[in-house]
This record gives structure tokens, sequence and C-alpha cells, in this order.
């Protein structure tokens, strides 16, 4: 005995096979386009970072050569390339680790802060209000590591992540 089947049974298995090719389609290109994504702002974050590298060690060297030039060296000076360094070891890590370490750059304000406090005080020998305010972000500054300081021991991040922000599974 045969069964007669519906006409329309078949227009259904078709379209199922036809949204499974769809769908199939539609993730490999969502996939693609992660990864091009991906590649294009890891490019352009190597990019940047050997930009900035190669300028903070151009400038270093200027620096440098100036403070041979004048055949001194001041306070502001030492305290200058303490900030290229700081900016240097700022795009290592961040080369090393996909992480830019906030204390870093709470470190550089700080001696940028000290450069300019030592700078004011050496040129302008009264002291105004400004001086007080120097300081005092000299103070905030250090409280804002200590703050970062203690977060990062108390709840330290747990997730490995990778350059596109997804998360690494660990083996152990």
């Amino acid at each position: 005995m045969r069964v007669a089947h519906h006409p329309f049974s078949r227009i259904k298995e078709t379209e199922i096979v036809n949204n499974k090719w769809a769908d199939q389609l539609r993730k490999g290109l969502h996939g693609s386009a992660d990864s091009l994504g991906n590649l294009c702002v890891e490019a352009f974050h190597y990019l940047a970072l050997f930009g900035i590298g190669a300028i903070t060690a151009y400038a270093a060297v200027v620096t440098f050569i100036d403070m041979l030039s004048k055949g001194g060296v001041s306070v502001d000076d030492i305290l200058l390339l303490f900030i290229y360094l700081e900016l240097g070891a700022m795009v290592g890590i961040y080369f090393k680790t996909n992480h830019m370490p906030i204390r870093f750059l709470l470190y550089v304000a700080i001696t940028a802060l000290t450069r300019l406090l030592i700078g004011d005080v050496s040129h302008h020998k009264a002291p105004d209000v400004g001086l007080l305010y120097v300081c005092g972000g000299i103070l905030l500054l250090a409280f804002a590591i200590l703050v970062v300081r203690y977060a990062s021991y108390r709840y330290p991040s747990t997730k490995a992540i990778d350059a596109s922000g997804k998360e690494i599974e660990e083996s152990k």
C-alpha cells in the first residue's frame, strides 16, 4: 500500500534545508567579519603602539642630546626622562599583555605634576595657591594608586582574555 504525501510536505522539507544553508552562510559571514574586524583592530593597535614607542624613544633621545648640548642637567630634565621611561614601559607592557595598566598612567601624572611643582618653585620664588593645587593633585593621584592597588589585590581578575576580548580557557 502506498501512502500519499501531502503536496506541501515537500515544500516544508525544502524550506528547512534552505534555512539551514542560509543560517550556515550567515554564521560563516559573521565569523569572517569578526575575524576581519579583529585583524583591523589589532593591526591598528600594533601600528599605534609602534608609533607611540618610536615617538617616545625619539623624544627621549632628543631630550638627552639637548641635555648634553647645554652642558648641564636640571631636575626638570631628569623627571622628563622618567616620564619617557614610564611611557616606554606602558607600551612594552601593552605589547606583552594587551592590557593598559592604569597605575602607570597615574605614575606619569604624578611625575608630570612633580616636574611642574619643581619648575614652579625654582622659577617663582613666592609660593601661591597654585602650589597647594599641584600638591593636592599629587596627593589625590597617590591615593588613586593606593585604591587601584588595593582593588587589584582584593578583587583580582580571574579571567584571562585574548586580544579580541574573548575569555581564554586556561589549561591546568
